[in-house]
């Protein structure tokens, strides 16, 4: 996180949250909500400023399940529209990266959907494959017992009994795989999709 973040924060320790401005699709790309209906589905706006596209992806953090970018004192909450992290074939080396360009150094669940998307619990938090990176990512996984995992895959995708292997991606360790549905990847990856601001407390009744 920038420096200057973390005075602002200290400084002004008591700004309101910001719900409904910011989400990140299936793909990493951050979009603006300048109408604040992130969090009814609105589609937003592409962000595409590189200054700013770096200071989101240097600010972006989470507290428990829920996902945002420090904007100096303040925290703007971000609509998930797959995954915390969308995560890519690593710019050096093997292995993966997240969409904010980090290292991921070990991931330790794999999850596949109804609709063949690829979910990983990392060392740097919960995320799933972009689908463009998926084919060349697949050729890279092998099951424990170092066999190309593709086949594995598409006999899970196409006989929801089939058991699913143990998988690396290069050198890596393997990781078990299970299935889950689109609509489970959430409460199973230990993230909120969409993050709303609680209710205020109820008062004492009038008259009371």
């Amino acid at each position: 996180m920038d420096e200057d973040v973390i005075k602002a924060m200290a400084r002004w320790p008591d700004v309101p949250a910001a719900y409904g401005w910011l989400s990140l699709d299936a793909r990493g790309r951050w979009r603006l909500h300048p109408a604040g209906d992130a969090a009814a589905g609105g589609p937003g706006e592409a962000i595409d400023h590189p200054g700013v596209l770096a200071f989101m992806n240097r600010n972006y953090t989470c507290e428990g399940r829920d996902w945002y970018v420090q904007n100096g004192p303040q925290r703007a909450y971000v609509r998930l529209d797959a995954a915390p992290y969308l995560l890519c074939r690593a710019d050096a080396g093997p292995g993966l990266q997240t969409h904010t360009g980090l290292a991921v150094g070990k991931v330790v669940h794999w999850w596949l959907d109804e609709e063949g998307r690829l979910y990983a619990a990392t060392d740097r938090g919960p995320g799933m494959v972009q689908d463009r990176e998926l084919p060349l990512l697949l050729e890279r996984l092998r099951t424990a017992k170092g066999e190309p995992a593709l086949q594995a895959l598409e006999q899970g995708l196409a006989d929801a009994c089939s058991p699913l292997p143990d998988m690396a991606l290069d050198a890596g360790p393997p990781a078990p795989l299970a299935r889950l549905t689109r609509s489970e990847a959430p409460a199973r990856l230990g993230f909120r999709a969409n993050p709303q601001a609680d209710p205020p407390p109820h008062g004492p009744p009038a008259g009371g």
